[in-house]
């Protein structure tokens, strides 16, 4: 941010090293009225997730990782644009529910899970891929996919020889394909489920 600051602050030396190097036609295209901020680092934390959607500018936050010696991927993993979090405020300050409307009790507990989730360390953090949320530290431990809607679903990075699986709750997938890291699946359907799974939660986040 203070780099960012400092380069707004110094456009006419900006412009002027633009004109040097590429000449007049590129610097006149500079546009300076929403700069672009992108961090590239190892792995974020939930705290730098919410300091970037408090942050009214744009942020990119992208992830890099190393496969052997010639290979680096870069993961994104959180995007911010100046003005959304003002219109985050205002759909936040609106009523989420209307008179005589329940809330929807799998998207509570989708949402207690993602609390759960993120409150078992400083080191966790969150991406959203097409079929799931992946919850990392330095990988994966835990993924819930998106795509059930009377129940919440979890694969966890566990070896199931190591838990006393209960039919209907949890289950042996290292052989079944699925979206997802994991080799146990875990079947949320009500709060009480929620309870009984966070010891599974807390041995993956721990594994990981």
């Amino acid at each position: 941010m203070f780099y960012l600051a400092w380069l707004t602050d110094h456009r006419a030396e900006f412009q002027q090293l633009v004109r040097e190097r590429l000449g007049a036609d590129i610097a006149s295209q500079v546009l300076w009225s929403s700069p672009r901020l992108i961090c590239v680092a190892e792995d974020y934390t939930r705290y730098d997730l919410h300091a970037v959607r408090e942050i009214r500018r744009t942020i990119d936050l992208v992830r890099y990782s190393y496969f052997g010696t010639g290979l680096l991927a870069l993961e994104p993993v959180a995007k911010t644009t100046a003005g959304a979090q003002e219109r985050s405020k205002q759909r936040r300050r609106r009523p989420s529910t209307s008179v005589g409307m329940r809330e929807d009790p799998i998207a509570g507990l989708r949402s207690a899970l993602d609390e759960l989730l993120q409150g078992l360390g400083d080191d966790v953090s969150s991406v959203d891929r097409k079929q799931y949320r992946a919850y990392r530290r330095l990988r994966n431990f835990a993924c819930v996919s998106h795509a059930h809607q009377q129940e919440v679903v979890v694969t966890l990075r566990l070896d199931p020889k190591d838990v006393d699986l209960v039919g209907g709750f949890t289950r042996d997938v290292s052989q079944i394909g699925h979206h997802g890291t994991g080799d146990v699946e875990v079947r949320l359907r009500a709060e009480g489920d929620l309870s009984r799974a966070e010891p599974l939660l807390r041995m993956s986040y721990e594994a990981a």
